[in-house]
Parts: structure tokens; C-alpha cells; sequence
């Protein structure tokens, strides 16, 4: 059955990690749904979360290649364990004042932030998960939305399990 997977992978903080380990998804057929890449908590490591699909095989595949890389310490599915998951997401929406008191309800509603106010717009700053900020988008989507940002997901097991 395919299914997404969230895959958070240690690697050395080294120039090409990034390259080489998107390269390998390309090359397997594999798709990339979003990738972040940020320090962790260790001094010379990166964190990488990769949100992909696929059947357990699949997941199993990828594992197996990711550890061939010289530069992966640990590969881990966040996804078999209770995970924490979140993304951000800017969004540019078309905003005359007459049309702001709706737009702040839906802003208010979705515990998100006017983080801009310009003339004839606003930029929407949501974080949550990948759900919340398809729906937000979904309801600003008649107002008019003239650019849109999205991190992608990063994630974390939830309590004590590492």
C-alpha cells in the first residue's frame, strides 16, 4: 500500500550532502513531496526531513541507499512512531482595506499572523500541519493570492523515543 513517509536523515554538514542525497531519490524513481534541511543538535550535523510516498518495500529501498552515502550517519521513519510535524507557509493575498476585516477573521480562526501590510495586500504567515495550511490557502484562494511560500515539513517523534 502506498503511503507517505516522513524519513529524517542525519548527515555531516559537508558542500554536495544535499546534491547527493536528492540525486539518489532522482535516480531510484523516487519522488521528493518536500525536503528541509537545517543544523541539529550535534556540532558538524545536518538534519534532513524528507517527506516521500511509497509502499513499505519502497521505504526499506530508500533506507537501504541513503546509509550508502558516505555523509548519512542515521536514517530514521518518523512516520511509524507519533511525530510532532510542522510547516510554515507565506502567503501574499490580495487585500483592499474593505476586504481586510474577512481576511483577519480567517487569520484569527487559524491562529496565524499578518506579518505585512501593504496598500493592496497583506502577507499571511501559518505554521501547522500540511493539512492546516492547505486549508488556509483553499480560503484565501478567492481573494486572490498573489505569491505563495511553503517550507515544507520538518518533524520530530514525539516524547522521549529517539
Amino acid at each position: 500500500m502506498t503511503t507517505k513517509h516522513t524519513v529524517s536523515v542525519l548527515v555531516n554538514n559537508q558542500p554536495g550532502v544535499l546534491q547527493r542525497v536528492s540525486g539518489l531519490f532522482g535516480r531510484r524513481g523516487f519522488n521528493i513531496e518536500s525536503i528541509t534541511v537545517g543544523e541539529s543538535e550535534e556540532n558538524g550535523l545536518s538534519r534532513m526531513v524528507i517527506v516521500t510516498t511509497g509502499d513499505d518495500n519502497t521505504l526499506e529501498q530508500i533506507s537501504k541507499q541513503l546509509y550508502k552515502l558516505i555523509d548519512v550517519i542515521k536514517v530514521i521513519d518518523l512516520s511509524s512512531n507519533p511525530m510532532v510535524a510542522r510547516e510554515l507557509a507565506l502567503i501574499k493575498v490580495n487585500a483592499e482595506p474593505i476586504m481586510r476585516p474577512e481576511i483577519l477573521g480567517i487569520v484569527e480562526t487559524f491562529r496565524a499572523a499578518v506579518v505585512d501590510i501593504g496598500p493592496a495586500s497583506l502577507i499571511v504567515q501559518v505554521v501547522g500541519d500540511s493539512d492546516k495550511i492547505d486549508a488556509m490557502v483553499e480560503l484565501l484562494r478567492p481573494y486572490g493570492i498573489r505569491e505563495l511560500s511553503r517550507t515544507g515539513v520538518t518533524a520530530m517523534i514525539r516524547g522521549s523515543v529517539k
